[in-house]
């Protein structure tokens, strides 16, 4: 088990749990005020939140699962 790695992947898996709050949360925010003229700036905003979102969740999985199985091995041709 690699402690280094585990720790960056506990960072990564902290910041999909932020995002996956945060994110959809500006995109409830923009679609409640859609008449505001900032509609479309925050809604590009949520989504780009939720992008990082799922980037930092799969990130942070392959991460904590090399940190505790160890890198995959490359088969030689």
């Amino acid at each position: 088990m690699n402690k280094i790695l585990l720790l960056k992947g506990l960072k990564l898996m902290s910041y999909f749990l932020v995002l996956c709050f945060t994110g959809p949360f500006v995109v409830h925010q923009a679609f409640q005020n859609k008449s505001h003229t900032l509609y479309y700036p925050i809604l590009v905003l949520g989504l780009i939140l939720l992008g990082l979102a799922f980037y930092f969740g799969f990130k942070g999985i392959r991460t904590l699962v090399n940190a505790l199985l160890g890198e995959r091995k490359k088969k030689e041709s």
